[in-house]
């Protein structure tokens, strides 16, 4: 049976729900932050598939026939309705539960793991400590500090060349 409780507001909520926000994340294949949307942390990762693919920004052409897009989730995407958004956003999907990737991995090492470089990223806004707590109280501030570390994470970890001619 569940319990639910009504704040002074007059809100109902169950007992058990999650507070706080959590990060929805698309990396490129070293860990990069390409795009980022911020929800609240009661939100199940699947229903914003369709916001986060639709946010992509800058649209890449059409690939040849040899090389297209490939979308690395782990098994909570897994599902005919997620399958079918990764489709329409003209995706091919490796869905990969955790213990299959590492038994892929065992078999043959030269094989990269795909999943972790998500979580290295989280890791990565983790170490900000202004980012692991959240102390903001509008949304507005807390993505925007999210967008800035995005920034700095991608500043890190993209090599730049740089050539400076002094006259």
């Amino acid at each position: 049976m569940r319990r639910w409780h009504s704040n002074p507001s007059g809100q109902t909520r169950r007992i058990g729900g999650k507070n706080g926000s959590k990060r929805h994340l698309l990396v490129d294949g070293r860990g990069v932050p390409l795009l980022l949307i911020v929800t609240g942390a009661n939100v199940n990762d699947c229903k914003r598939l369709d916001e986060v693919l639709s946010a992509i920004m800058v649209k890449r052409e059409s690939p040849p026939s040899r090389r297209h897009m490939h979308l690395c989730a782990d098994a909570g995407y897994r599902g005919a309705d997620n399958a079918r958004t990764i489709e329409k956003h003209d995706n091919i999907a490796h869905v990969v539960s955790r213990r299959k990737e590492a038994d892929i991995k065992r078999r043959d090492p030269t094989k990269k793991a795909r999943r972790w470089v998500v979580e290295v990223c989280h890791s990565w806004f983790n170490r900000l400590r202004k980012l692991l707590v959240r102390y903001e109280k509008l949304e507005r501030s807390f993505v925007a500090l999210n967008h800035l570390a995005a920034a700095i994470i991608a500043f890190r970890k993209v090599p730049l060349q740089v050539n400076i001619i002094y006259g």
